[in-house]
């Protein structure tokens, strides 16, 4: 078995195609199915289920995906441990980043990391900040941005900001002239709410449920800036971390406290004993003094 086979295999299980897993690889088609025909006759099993527009996995393809994804990370792992011995004049990153994060916190110390380590290459993928956990976990990621609070026991945690959520109503709201307000005093109001991806989804939606009622969404966003607006014209409230707020330039607009206070803590996160590039350490290091 040759790792080829198996990098052309998990191509093909990403695609579900072998014509658009061949497009991807730059080989032809007849070429990837006789590699991938060639493997299914070293292992004597049926891994793929071909048809004319798309390719299914066997029970026994679902395992080989499996193994493979596992022994192509390690052979990363390895070269990426190798690398480390030639210092930082080489090096990547994978990060995972939710977009609601990455315009806050991330430009300025992404900037002045590069001219620190300039050849430090970062590869930025924006999810939901639930997906990002999930992407460390698998490993998609060496190190990801996420809503505290995650599971102490798979993941190192480094944090790096303290917040808390704060209401967003409409200026002539019958509220809009309160401190502050109770929670359960929305639940009446019609929300614009996060999307499910989203760790501020399941965060918000729990308070709530905590505080006696279930919210009422009107509709839900991944964008910060257009849910603000959605409040300005007056089709609901949201709640947002208060440095989000702080950017809110809409005079329609009003912020007011919220009680019970809802913390909203980030921290980098990577996975526990998997092995960390020297370039991702000295990113963390760099970030979390920040």
């Amino acid at each position: 078995m040759e790792l080829r086979q198996l990098t052309y295999f998990l191509e093909v299980v990403k695609h579900k195609s072998m014509t658009k897993a061949a497009e991807s690889l730059h080989i032809s088609q007849p070429a990837l199915s006789k590699m991938i025909k060639s493997l299914e006759e070293e292992l004597d099993m049926t891994l793929i289920i071909r048809s004319n527009k798309t390719s299914e996995l066997t029970d026994g393809g679902v395992i080989v995906m499996e193994y493979a994804q596992k022994i192509l990370s390690q052979i990363e792992e390895l070269s990426t441990t190798l690398n480390d011995l030639t210092s930082l004049k080489r090096g990547s990153i994978r990060i995972g980043l939710p977009p609601i994060i990455g315009s806050l916190y991330f430009p300025s110390v992404m900037a002045e990391f590069h001219r620190v380590y300039p050849n430090i290459s970062i590869t930025i993928t924006e999810y939901g900040g639930a997906k990002v956990v999930k992407s460390v976990e698998e490993g998609e990621f060496e190190l990801g941005v996420a809503v505290l609070p995650v599971d102490e026991e798979e993941f190192n945690i480094y944090p790096i900001v303290e917040d808390e959520m704060k209401l967003l109503i409409h200026h002539e709201h019958p509220l809009a002239s309160h401190e502050t307000i109770q929670l359960s005093e929305l639940m009446d109001e019609e929300f614009i709410f996060y999307h499910e991806d989203f760790a501020l989804h399941d965060i918000m939606w729990e308070r709530c449920i905590q505080e006696g009622f279930e919210p009422k969404i009107l509709f839900k966003s991944s964008q910060w800036d257009f849910m603000v607006e959605m409040v300005g014209a007056n089709l609901g409230v949201t709640i947002l971390p208060e440095s989000i707020c702080n950017r809110v330039e809409n005079k329609q607009v009003k912020i007011i406290n919220l009680h019970p206070i809802t913390p909203w803590n980030l921290a980098v996160i990577t996975k526990k004993h998997k092995y960390i590039s020297y370039a991702a350490r000295t990113f963390i290091d760099f970030f979390v003094s920040k």
